[in-house]
């Protein structure tokens, strides 16, 4: 399969109770991930990870998945051909 590069965005609205499962999922696919950056955003009570992937679809597709059935998670990825 061929291998595409794009971003992840992860938006955690539960932080107390997700946190732990998030990045244990991150770590899990943590050879597909090429860079990462968290930032709290206070103002809305939401903390934002940004990731840069590097993956076939079906490894991006079961990462973000994964996220995404997390009560209090929301995933948005953007993906291109290398």
């Amino acid at each position: 399969m061929n291998k595409r590069i794009g971003t992840v965005t992860i938006i955690v609205t539960n932080r107390t109770s997700q946190a732990q499962k998030v990045n244990q999922i991150l770590c899990d696919f943590g050879e597909i991930i090429i860079g990462r950056m968290g930032l709290p955003y206070a103002p809305g009570n939401l903390h934002i990870i940004a990731l840069i992937v590097h993956a076939t679809t079906d490894d991006i597709g079961a990462l973000t998945g994964k996220l995404g059935a997390l009560p209090g998670v929301t995933v948005k990825s953007s993906l291109t051909k290398v």
